[in-house]
């Protein structure tokens, strides 16, 4: 009831912020804090669709993977995927920590969220590493380039991140019913 009451009453970036700190105590928690990261997904494209506007070759993948360090380790802290977190929630609801971390699925819980990591996890999803191949290489067609280039980048941001959520979020659920002693069917 506070926790509902405390939703209603607090403006929007404060609501998101107690969301986020809450553990995950339930599956509607869960499910809120993919929504708020989902919310902010768009926006984060269209950051991303406009430094693509700028004619300058590489500035946008290198501002893109900077952004996507920040909001994938959000991603994991949020939903208390990093190991501090799960030492915590293994302690409080007496599940060894080996057995929450078997049911992590996503290679990025648990490690240090970098460049080099995302590059690893985002070979693996074609589709995007071929958009944001073809970004580069649009932005140098005359007249219509960067409008592609631009386009190119809102998609593969878009998905890219919405991938990480996904997977993160899935995580959490499993690591939430392995805590309960639940077993999951994902």
């Amino acid at each position: 009831l506070l926790h509902e009451t405390l939703e209603r009453e607090l403006p929007a970036h404060k609501r998101d912020a107690l969301l986020f700190a809450m553990p995950n105590i339930n599956r509607e928690i869960i499910n809120k804090k993919k929504e708020a990261f989902q919310a902010k997904i768009k926006y984060l494209s269209v950051l991303s669709a406009a430094v693509a506007g700028v004619p300058v070759p590489v500035l946008s993948a290198a501002v893109d993977l900077g952004m996507m360090v920040t909001v994938v380790s959000q991603y994991v802290l949020g939903f208390g995927l990093n190991k501090s977190s799960l030492q915590r929630l293994a302690v409080s609801a007496g599940v060894p920590y080996e057995n929450l971390v078997a049911v992590i699925k996503s290679p990025l819980a648990l490690k240090e969220i970098n460049v080099d990591l995302l590059l690893k996890v985002i070979a693996q999803m074609t589709v995007t590493g071929v958009l944001m191949a073809a970004e580069e290489v649009c932005r140098f067609i005359p007249l219509l380039g960067i409008s592609i280039a631009m386009a190119l980048s809102f998609t593969a941001t878009y998905k890219t991140l919405s991938y990480f959520l996904n997977t993160v979020a899935e995580d959490a659920q499993r690591v939430f019913e392995k805590s309960l002693g639940l077993e999951t069917s994902v």
